[in-house]
C-alpha cells in the first residue's frame, strides 16, 4: 500500500506540481479503513470528499428500483471513486462497496476546490481525468448495447485476470452478471460453454484462462 506521500507524488490529479507544492497537500489527507462488504458511500448521498483507493478492491455500481445491480467498474489502488459528483456539485450517482478490506485516503471537497483555484495545473488534470472516465462509460454503454453476453463476459475475464493476482480479489458469478448486465444463470451457462471449448478451466473453483487468444476473439463478438 502506498503511503499518503507516495500517493500524492504519483497521483494524476497532482501531476506536474513541484515537490514544495505537494507537501501541503499531503497534510490535507485523511485515512479511513473499511471491512469486506462494507459500504463506502450510497447512491443519492452528498459527496463531501474526494476518495482515493490506497489498498484493496471496490466495486462501483447502481441499483434499480427493483434491486437489480449493475456494476459500472471495479476500482483498484490509486484510482479515485467519486470524482464525477464531486465536481458537478450533485449527489453520488453510484454506490461503492468494499470487495475486501480496503484503505482509502480522502481530501475534503473544499480543499480540492481550493487547490484547483490555486494551481491551474490541477484543474487541467481534473479535466483529463473526467474525460477519461466519460470515455470508459461510453465504452460500457456500447458493450451493453451491442455485444453478446459471451463477448461481454470474455472481456470481463480478460480485464480482471491480471489484476486478480495482484489484488487477491476474485469475482463471483453474481459479480460477473452485474457487470455484464445479465442474470447469474446466463453467466453460468456461458462459463460452462467456454470450459467445454477449452478456453477456460477451473482449479478448486478458481477460474483459469487456458486460451487467451480464443478469449480475445470471443470478447470482440458483437450481435
Amino acid at each position: 500500500m502506498k503511503t499518503k506521500t507516495e500517493l500524492v507524488n504519483t497521483s494524476v490529479f497532482f501531476a506536474g506540481l513541484k515537490p514544495e507544492e505537494l507537501e501541503p497537500i499531503i497534510k490535507l489527507i485523511i485515512e479511513k479503513k473499511y471491512e469486506r462488504d462494507e459500504m463506502l458511500f450510497f447512491e443519492g448521498d452528498a459527496t463531501e470528499s474526494l476518495i482515493f483507493l490506497a489498498s484493496g478492491v471496490v466495486k462501483i455500481f447502481k441499483t434499480s428500483p427493483d434491486g437489480k445491480e449493475q456494476i459500472l467498474s471495479i476500482a483498484h489502488p490509486e484510482e479515485t471513486l467519486n470524482e464525477l459528483p464531486l465536481f458537478n456539485g450533485g449527489l453520488n450517482a453510484t454506490s461503492a462497496q468494499a470487495m475486501m478490506r480496503v484503505v482509502v485516503y480522502m481530501i475534503n471537497k473544499r480543499d480540492i476546490e481550493m487547490l484547483m483555484r490555486k494551481y491551474p495545473l490541477v484543474a487541467s488534470n481534473v479535466i483529463h481525468i473526467l474525460a477519461k472516465r466519460t470515455r470508459r462509460l461510453v465504452t460500457l454503454v456500447e458493450e451493453l448495447s451491442f455485444k453478446r453476453v459471451n463477448g461481454r463476459l470474455a472481456g470481463i475475464l480478460l480485464e480482471n485476470a491480471v489484476r486478480e493476482g495482484q489484488s487477491g480479489a476474485r469475482l463471483t458469478q453474481r459479480d460477473m452478471a452485474a457487470m455484464a448486465g445479465t442474470a447469474r444463470e446466463v453467466i453460468s451457462r456461458s462459463l460452462k460453454a467456454m470450459e467445454d471449448d477449452g478456453v477456460i478451466g477451473f482449479d478448486k473453483h478458481k477460474l483459469i484462462i487456458k486460451d487467451r487468444e480464443a478469449l480475445k476473439i470471443i470478447s470482440q463478438t458483437y450481435s
